[in-house]
């Protein structure tokens, strides 16, 4: 039953149906109290499972760079976020990057560390997406998922998500976004004043 296609009408689920049914959906809710009527199993094909592709997920790996271990090197292009190590290795993290118009790149330093982060979208996102809240608390279904390293003054930070299956694409508006699991494991190990290099 899990695997069944949503209610017809549904929102595809993820943080746009959490947006325009406040949480209430069907599909949201667990498969024990959803009644057996609001799915067409026999008149659906069940909805493809949407994954991560391997390549993105974390691993140590060989790095010839310049950097100071301990640096944070973020690849937009390949979509890959290094964590710079002693002894020519470094710690590699898929990620979700800026689409296009929203690339950037520079040289910035973590100003500020957040645990399951409230969202407050920026006023230029909201004139773009008037349907977005003006704020919303951290938790599960918060599009900043479990943790955010915000980069120095600007609006950009590294965050987690509540879309894992965006990683490796051009999807955000300039944040760099990783798996939740692999955010919580790069907040545990960098502090506040490390550097991030964009490129």
């Amino acid at each position: 039953m899990a695997n069944a296609a949503p209610p017809p009408g549904s929102y595809g689920g993820g943080f746009f149906e959490f947006l325009a049914t406040g949480g209430r959906s069907t599909y949201n809710t667990p498969a024990s109290s959803t009644p057996a009527s609001a799915y067409r199993a026999e008149a659906q094909p069940a909805e493809p499972q949407r994954t991560v592709d391997p390549m993105f997920l974390r691993q140590e790996v060989d790095y010839s760079g310049s950097e100071r271990p301990g640096t944070i090197v973020i690849d937009t292009k390949d979509k890959f976020l290094f964590l710079v190590e002693k002894d020519g290795k470094a710690r590699r993290y898929g990620v979700g990057v800026g689409r296009e118009g929203f690339a950037w790149s520079g040289t910035e330093k973590i100003s500020r560390k957040a645990e399951w982060p409230d969202w407050t979208p920026p006023s230029e996102m909201l004139k773009r997406r008037p349907d977005l809240p003006t704020h919303m608390a951290g938790g599960i279904g918060n599009p900043l998922g479990a943790r955010a390293l915000y980069l120095g003054a600007s609006l950009y930070r590294i965050h987690g998500t509540n879309e894992p299956y965006s990683i490796g694409t051009n999807v955000s508006s300039g944040c760099i976004r990783m798996m939740n699991e692999d955010v919580i494991d790069l907040y545990d190990r960098v502090g506040v004043g490390t550097k991030v290099i964009v490129m």
